[in-house]
């Protein structure tokens, strides 16, 4: 069994057995059952209680005469975001804003928790890309529904009737490889970038690690936004009136 921290462990103690039944119930048999919750949940579950903490003081301390150090960041955050969901999918932007700006905040803050001696980036673990990929394709594709009824269905059909035999399956193979590409994408350069800050430390422990930190820092940054970007354009094209 992998060593726990000390919160992994309280939570296996108070929680694991409830885990390890429902797991258990749908088929799932865990590799410690003693211990189902891994150290990579926990830092996710930090991550989330991080945000939501952040969220709540944000909305709290809502001031448009003084605004706090919180606003501003939270300001800025909406802007960036906002920005990237208008110059792609226009003016319906807004409605989606906040499920791209939670995307890129936990994948960022996920991605930099890799920082933290002796901490893996929980995104170096492939079930949470994966986690992530999978919820995207279900909500874009829900949206998709949203914006046409089933006239959403004509996307995957094509411009072309008679050529819609060929074209469906082309389509839902593009369409599922998403998922594999949105997993992938990540989880490999996190991988590896995490192997690479590892692999100096352990021969240079001095000076020369300090680049690859802020390599690690350039790289987190990076697949944070291509990650929130991947999922706007593919919000785009389902809620596009122009292809359907």
């Amino acid at each position: 069994m992998p060593e726990h921290y000390a919160l992994t462990r309280l939570l296996n103690h108070l929680f694991g057995g409830i885990v390890t039944s429902i797991m258990e119930a749908m088929g799932i048999h865990p590799a410690h059952p003693g211990a189902p919750i891994s150290n990579t949940f926990t830092v996710e579950l930090l991550v989330v209680l991080g945000l939501i903490a952040f969220f709540a003081i944000v909305r709290a301390s809502l001031s448009p005469d003084k605004p706090g150090a919180f606003q501003h960041v939270a300001e800025m955050i909406s802007e960036f975001t906002g920005n990237m969901g208008e110059q792609v999918i226009g003016h319906d932007a807004p409605k989606f804003q906040a499920y791209v700006t939670c995307i890129f905040l936990f994948v960022l803050i996920n991605n930099l928790v890799g920082l933290i001696p002796g901490v893996p980036a929980p995104t170096v673990s492939p079930s949470v890309p994966l986690g992530l990929a999978l919820p995207t394709f279900l909500y874009y594709n829900w949206q998709g529904f949203r914006s046409h009824g089933i006239g959403y269905l004509k996307h995957f059909a094509g411009p072309i009737w008679w050529m819609a035999w060929l074209l469906i399956p082309i389509e839902l193979v593009s369409h599922f490889a998403r998922i594999m590409s949105l997993t992938i994408r990540l989880y490999a350069n996190m991988y590896a970038s995490d192997m690479l800050t590892l692999g100096f430390f352990s021969l240079i422990p001095i000076g020369v690690p300090a680049v690859f930190l802020g390599l690690h820092v350039f790289v987190s940054c990076i697949q944070a936004f291509i990650f929130m970007l991947l999922s706007i354009i593919y919000l785009s094209l389902a809620v596009s009136h122009e292809s359907h």
